[in-house]
């Protein structure tokens, strides 16, 4: 970097915690680790008083609003406005100082992007980071099957997505239902929720190094909410109870939903072969999940499922841990019957034989397991890095921040 020159200064606004975040965490990541870039990430507080903290080279400012996290949606709004309120001052005055040349704001929910028009009208680049489709989530989730509240939020989708110059979408079904509605598509770019090669390696070998031989370990890990259909794991588990030699159900992480699980693994007399973990950070998760034998993904059929290529699906696969998962738009659209291990979806019997199956042939779990890498070889992170990194030179020249790196700079990064 040249010797006087102001670093590109990056501002990101989430509601959520950064240190478990895979998606935020690379993106940030990702562009601290370069010379001409600074990150800061703005998230509710986590214990009783906002702190400041450094991780990787990023800088984690905690607002002082609490994330929500229950099944009221009244109580939900009220905390996603108090901390778009506090990330608008935040933004606003940093802004004035002079500290900020692009705004990327992560959705849940897309009104975030209120928090960077001061940034917004003085010139400032901003990005709307669509994780997930608001309409479709929504309903998902609190099952409000209004046909009014879906347009009114697909109106305010479309509101934010204009103030956006660009839109960072996870999947191509994605942003073909954003398209469909009238979201210019000249200002999309697609970046997925692959697995960082820092946490999960370069996926080299079979599978099956480390792996028990006197049991068989299915794992799920992330958010525990039945909408993602745990529970419907939970009682393949016990269809298979003393038909599979060993076999336990790892849970990793949490959720609404945990108590209502845990207290069904019991009611089913299930308590030893299934085992709560908690949450795990991300740095330690790939050496939890390297000795499983079978991922498991069970989500529940809705719109907001159909559109979802689930992380944690793509982690296992990195780990050459084998799958299991249901025939949901999203994930057919990237992934054959050569891959994973489909099973009926919201079919308890139909996933205990697709479960049954994958014990009793080793064989075929190591060739999906091989077989389904070839979606990383063709989207992974080492891909998908430079588009990224190049998304961010661009808009920073469009503000007149940073002069036009050659390709041979930014492959090396």
């Amino acid at each position: 970097m040249e010797a006087g020159k102001r670093k590109i200064a990056v501002y990101m606004v989430v509601y959520g915690t950064y240190a478990t975040d895979p998606r935020v965490r690379k993106d940030a990541e990702t562009l601290a680790c370069l010379e001409d870039f600074t990150v800061t990430v703005v998230v509710p507080k986590r214990g009783d008083t906002p702190g400041t903290t450094q991780l990787n080279g990023v800088n984690v400012v905690e607002l002082n609003v609490r994330r929500y996290q229950g099944k009221n949606i009244y109580e939900y709004l009220a905390s996603y406005l108090k901390f778009l309120l506090a990330a608008f001052w935040h933004c606003s005055r940093l802004t004035l100082l002079g500290r900020i040349d692009v705004v990327h704001i992560h959705n849940m929910p897309d009104f975030l992007i209120f928090s960077a028009i001061v940034p917004r009208l003085l010139g400032k680049k901003v990005i709307l980071d669509i994780h997930d489709t608001v309409p479709e989530t929504f309903i998902g989730k609190f099952k409000k099957k209004s046909a009014l509240m879906f347009r009114l939020l697909c109106a305010e989708e479309s509101i934010c997505c204009r103030l956006a110059h660009r839109i960072i979408c996870v999947n191509h079904p994605q942003r073909d239902v954003l398209v469909s509605r009238g979201i210019p598509e000249h200002k999309m770019s697609i970046s997925m929720n692959v697995p960082d090669e820092r946490w999960f390696g370069n996926g080299s070998g079979d599978g099956s190094g480390g792996k028990a031989t006197n049991s068989f370990d299915l794992v799920y890990h992330g958010t525990l909410a039945k909408r993602l259909g745990v529970d419907l794991t939970i009682r393949a588990v016990s269809n298979l109870n003393g038909r599979i030699p060993g076999l336990k159900f790892h849970i990793i992480g949490s959720g609404d939903d945990r108590e209502e699980l845990v207290s069904l693994a019991e009611s089913l007399g299930l308590s030893s072969c299934i085992q709560f973990h908690g949450s795990i950070p991300i740095d330690q998760i790939a050496s939890t999940l390297r000795p499983m034998h079978l991922g498991v993904i069970s989500n529940r059929r809705n719109i907001a499922t159909e559109l979802m290529l689930p992380v944690k699906l793509l982690e296992y696969i990195s780990l050459n841990i084998p799958v299991a998962a249901p025939p949901l738009r999203t994930i057919k659209h990237y992934f054959s019957d050569e891959m994973l291990s489909y099973f009926e979806v919201e079919d308890v019997d139909s996933l205990s034989l697709a479960i049954l199956d994958a014990y009793r042939n080793e064989e075929k779990r190591r060739k999906q397991a091989k077989s389904a890498r070839k979606f990383l070889d063709q989207y992974g992170w080492v891909r998908q890095k430079q588009e990224f990194i190049g998304l961010y030179r661009s808009l920073a020249m469009q503000s007149g921040s940073v002069k036009e790196k050659t390709e041979k700079e930014i492959a090396s990064c």
